[in-house]
């Protein structure tokens, strides 16, 4: 059965951990679209229709730029949502960024493969 490529961003996002999070191109790179992070980050901006059209939560907060920082924050309910899912989940957010983001990455590439 082919899946469109938002369905395999939401069915990769929805595999990551609480407690640790990944980046737009990480997902892209794992789903064969080494350039598509931007793509990625369309679909995250859209979770909240899609959360209401499939009756499911996607963990939007836990995807972030490739250093780290909070870009897609504008997108929640509140610019602080998403820095208050993450501290919910013991991330650490300073500034917009995430602090030791090398030790909560998770990386589809080694994780899933």
């Amino acid at each position: 059965m082919k899946t469109t490529f938002q369905e395999d961003v939401i069915d990769l996002v929805l595999q990551i951990p609480k407690g640790r999070v990944t980046s737009y191109g990480a997902i892209a790179k794992f789903l064969g679209h080494n350039r598509g992070a931007r793509m990625v980050g369309w679909v995250m901006n859209n979770c909240q229709v899609i959360n209401q059209t499939r009756n499911i939560k996607i963990p939007a907060h836990r995807v972030v730029n490739r250093n780290g920082l909070l870009s897609g924050r504008h997108h929640f309910e509140t610019p602080t949502k998403m820095q208050e899912l993450l501290e919910a989940e013991d991330i650490k957010v300073e500034e917009h960024q995430i602090q030791d983001f090398e030790k909560v990455f998770w990386n589809p590439q080694t994780e899933l493969l």
